[in-house]
């Protein structure tokens, strides 16, 4: 990308802000919240003061990366910015800031912000990330932050360093001078030289190289005459006073050296494409030579790797299920304030017996049947999720608030049950430990016939619909299906009694069966999910993996596969009293040091309307030798 500026000529550089790092009051930056911030300058301040234009030190240039926003700096040569240079390069000011306003989120996430300038501070947040001032709570909000992100600066573009390059050329070319001509080893074309690999290498891998050589040379035969010897120089003792410095060890068998023919074939293996690295060929070299000096030179040679570093720093990142649809169950169902939940119905289905009746002169007239009045009641349950923290781990963990982030997990976790339950049920046996009951929190998937309708789904039946005795008729089995599918659900919606449009709840796997139909031309039939939706007459498709493979057994002992979910959840009340809604509950364990959590709701949960689900399945009996 081209910049207004030029990137050496910055006193440091930085990151803003980093993407998806949660901050302390649970929200998080996400990506390109900041996105048109990118390439504009601001002014760069010291601690967000504004009193005073003492306060400006410079500029900041902004650009918005996949990771973050990166900022670079460029400090003024007043007083106060030669002061700031100065404190950057001892590393007494290690960390950025932001001042953002014109804010705006959803839920905790922040999408959008204007950054009004960039601040040095003494350090950032301990470390990750951090708001000092609370954002609101809708949707849509015009306050303002300072935001800290707790990353290091980054000096590789200082004056120090331009300086310091600057005496590292001059040095070479002084040395260049000294050096004959056939000494000079040149690049042809895009061959690495020796010294391009050698400076490649880290500070340790260099010492290491630099050692092994020095062992290889201290076992060559002296070859200096007498008269060479008593004009030693001085420079000339220190040589051979650092040659026997180095892995000084009486034991050591001179036959255990390396030949300037070895050392050149390892090198020379580095600088080839299969190996890439001195280490590699080193270990190559080693193993293809046992009796080598490099089988004996250094024992736990690991030790001098580099430590590992975070691709993406703070906590770790989550794998999930899908959770998508939790989300989407939650926010449509109807919450009551009443936990104890009851619903009558009077039941007309009885035609004949209610019908009106004609009269004949002379003749008693007769009365209809009688009304059958239907009722049922919920009780609430108590469901929670627990976990502690050892206060020594608590501590000891510096780089994310780990508390925080097992009470994110702990809320993920008890939502996802919610949702689970009132969909599908939670999955345990009868009078299993931790079973939500099914008469407390009613799975919509395995309520009475009386509120959601089972309908079966008829492959085989549909197969013979389609191509009959044709046989060249060869629809694929994706066709088949899908058209099996969408036949039984507008069938079953004949029966729908529910308010509003439904929503169909699936498995991806389903969604991508009909989305893969194609006629006998090879062309799709539905070529997006809106399409599709529109074939199942629903205002919605939502996938739910958590769907993939669960059965029931009915009362005649036959196996039920689900498919999908019709219902408008708006008929399904969640029923909790005052105080039964989610509540956090923390408690320090003094004798055992333990930092214990508690999330619970009390609630029940209940279908309000007859007949306003359809459950779609497949009977799978004959598949299980049942």
């Amino acid at each position: 990308m081209s910049r207004p500026f030029s990137v050496e000529a910055c006193d440091f550089s930085g990151w803003a802000t980093r993407n998806d790092l949660k901050c302390s009051d649970g929200r998080v930056i996400r990506r390109d919240a900041f996105k048109n911030n990118d390439g504009i300058k601001v002014p760069l301040v010291w601690n967000h003061q504004h009193n005073s234009p003492r306060d400006v030190l410079g500029h900041a240039w902004l650009e918005n990366r996949e990771e973050g926003v990166y900022t670079y700096g460029f400090l003024n040569d007043t007083a106060d910015g030669e002061i700031a240079k100065v404190l950057i390069k001892h590393g007494d000011i290690c960390a950025l800031s932001i001042y953002a306003n014109q804010l705006q989120q959803a839920g905790p996430d922040v999408l959008h912000g204007c950054i009004c300038e960039v601040s040095l501070v003494h350090k950032g947040a301990n470390p990750g990330a951090f708001i000092d001032s609370m954002l609101k709570h809708g949707e849509m909000s015009d306050d303002e932050a300072i935001i800290y992100t707790g990353m290091p600066l980054c000096l590789s573009h200082s004056a120090e360093s331009k300086d310091k390059q600057k005496e590292e050329e001059k040095k070479k070319e002084d040395t260049k001078e000294d050096k004959p001509a056939e000494s000079k080893e040149e690049k042809k074309g895009d061959e690495e030289t020796v010294a391009d690999v050698i400076d490649s290498m880290s500070e340790k891998q260099q010492n290491v190289m630099y050692a092994l050589i020095a062992q290889a040379l201290e076992g060559e035969p002296e070859k200096e005459s007498k008269d060479d010897s008593d004009n030693n120089s001085e420079s000339n003792k220190e040589d051979n006073t650092m040659k026997h410095n180095v892995f000084d060890n009486d034991q050591q068998k001179k036959t255990e050296v390396l030949s300037h023919a070895d050392q050149a074939s390892i090198i020379s293996m580095a600088k080839s494409n299969s190996v890439g690295s001195l280490r590699t060929a080193m270990d190559i070299y080693a193993e293809q030579n046992p009796d080598s000096v490099l089988a004996h030179g250094i024992d736990g040679i690991e030790t001098l790797f580099p430590e590992y570093k975070d691709v993406r720093p703070g906590a770790p990142e989550l794998l999930t299920t899908d959770q998508g649809w939790v989300n989407e169950v939650l926010k449509k169902v109807h919450k009551s304030p009443i936990s104890r939940i009851r619903t009558r119905q009077a039941d007309l289905r009885n035609i004949e017996a209610l019908r009106a009746k004609g009269y004949k002169k002379g003749t008693q007239k007769g009365y209809v049947g009688n009304i059958q009045l239907l009722h049922r009641t919920t009780d609430p349950q108590t469901v929670y999720v627990k976990s502690k923290l050892d206060r020594d781990d608590i501590i000891d963990i510096q780089d994310f608030d780990v508390v925080q982030y097992l009470y994110g997990i702990d809320r993920m976790n008890l939502n996802e049950e919610l949702a689970t339950a009132i969909m599908i049920g939670d999955g345990r046996e009868v009078g299993a430990d931790g079973k939500i009951a099914e008469d407390k929190i009613r799975p919509i998937w395995l309520d009475d016939e009386l509120y959601t309708i089972h309908a079966d789904v008829d492959i085989a039946g549909m197969k013979s619909t389609l191509q009959g005795t044709n046989t060249s008729a060869n629809f694929g089995e994706n066709y088949i299906y899908a058209e099996a599918v969408i036949q039984s659900l507008l069938y079953a919606r004949e029966k729908y009694k529910g308010s509003g449009t439904p929503d169909f709840y699936c498995t991806p796997h389903l969604v991508n069966v009909m989305l893969l139909a194609r006629d006998l031309n090879g062309r799709r039939i539905y070529d997006k999910v809106s399409d599709l939706a529109a074939a199942l007459n629903v205002g919605q498709i939502i996938t739910a993996e958590q769907f993939e493979g669960k059965t029931r057994t009915t009362t005649d002992s036959k196996t039920k596969k689900l498919l999908g979910l019709m219902v408008n959840l708006a008929d399904y009340s969640l029923g909790a009293t005052k105080g039964g809604e989610i509540t956090h509950f923390t408690d320090f364990d003094i004798d055992f040091n333990q930092e214990k959590s508690l999330l619970e709701t009390r609630c029940s949960g209940a279908n309000t309307r007859v007949m306003s689900a359809i459950a779609l399945e497949e009977d799978v009996t004959a598949n299980i030798g049942g």
